[in-house]
């Protein structure tokens, strides 16, 4: 693990989302940390709470979702103390993002060019010619073929392949420190899924940004990220090194995610799972939040929520919040 200073510190952020009958507990509690080169990957079943971390770094939550403690530092600026005029100015030079749904994300009226030019005359003051040039090479460079001649086509007339590398290309656009990429692979096809990965992890290399990688894949985890932070209803339950957790992972619900592999399957038996449903927002058990779930669980976990604590005191390594982490994996 680089020992350079952080790009990206996540302290303790809190998330909530407005209701009419109050305030949901979306995100607690939340600490990671990213260098420059690495990618740290958010990994959790849908509704953890990753993507919300990831727009409240970014600073794209929803009206009805907002920050409500904790800091988000970036190159050691707390983004959260600057007015709102210059986090917007942040968007794009500092912090990227790429999302899951490249047709919505894209604006239908509008040619790529334009699209992929915005980010120059906003921020850089370039002139029009001069904004869609710089949309061609970004064009080039995220591989997509005759760029000089694609760059008048509007997003419908690409596959939904190309309409995702035209993602990254606004994302990465002026260069940023941090690039954030939410599920980019979803609903391409295992072909495509490896492009888009392989494209990621170039762009990574040339630049040496950090990247911020939210999945629930697990083979995307293994293959594409140095740093894992597993999440389960809002909160984290385990993270360190990649090959660590998944090798020999310490939570319960870690290695119920690693158990619920296609592949553990025997021919003709029903396909491994986890029991259960992740709990209700409005319901938070008061003690550990996989309580429900954990098949070693026991009056403490259902009293006492237990902290992420670090196995070494060593910021970046191996970190888990249970009563009775595992020694590791059975197989």
């Amino acid at each position: 693990m680089s020992t350079a200073a952080p790009i990206l510190r996540v302290e303790d952020l809190d998330v909530d989302i407005s209701t009419h009958s109050g305030d949901l507990a979306a995100v607690r509690g939340v600490n990671f940390e990213v260098r420059e080169g690495e990618t740290m990957a958010l990994l959790g079943e849908s509704g953890c709470g990753k993507s919300l971390t990831a727009s409240a770094i970014a600073d794209v939550l929803d009206p009805v979702a907002h920050v409500t403690s904790g800091r988000l530092m970036l190159d050691g600026v707390d983004m959260r103390a600057l007015t709102p005029a210059h986090r917007r100015g942040l968007s794009g030079s500092a912090v990227g993002i790429v999302f899951q749904d490249a047709l919505t994300a894209l604006n239908p009226v509008y040619t790529v060019g334009r699209q992929l030019g915005e980010p120059f005359r906003i921020h850089r003051r370039m002139s029009a010619r001069a904004a869609r040039e710089e949309a061609i090479g970004l064009l080039e460079r995220v591989g997509i073929p005759d760029a000089a001649r694609r760059v008048d086509d509007y997003p419908h007339e690409f596959s939904g392949g190309m309409r995702q590398r035209l993602l990254i290309a606004i994302a990465i656009a002026l260069s940023p420190r941090l690039l954030i990429a939410d599920e980019p692979t979803t609903a391409l096809d295992v072909t495509v899924q490896a492009q888009i990965m392989d494209l990621l992890r170039t762009l990574r290399g040339d630049s040496e940004m950090a990247v911020v990688l939210i999945t629930h894949d697990l083979a995307v985890v293994s293959e594409e990220s140095d740093q894992v932070t597993v999440m389960y209803a809002g909160v984290v339950v385990e993270q360190g090194q990649t090959q660590d957790v998944l090798s020999s992972p310490r939570h319960p619900y870690t290695r119920g995610l690693l158990d619920s592999l296609p592949e553990r399957a025997q021919r003709g038996e029903a396909l491994p799972s986890i029991p259960g449903n992740p709990p209700d927002l409005r319901s938070i058990p008061a003690g550990c939040v996989y309580q429900d779930r954990c098949p070693l669980a026991t009056e403490v976990c259902r009293t006492s929520r237990p902290r992420l604590s670090s196995e070494n005191g060593v910021s970046g390594q191996r970190a888990v919040a249970c009563h009775f982490p595992l020694e590791g994996r059975d197989e």
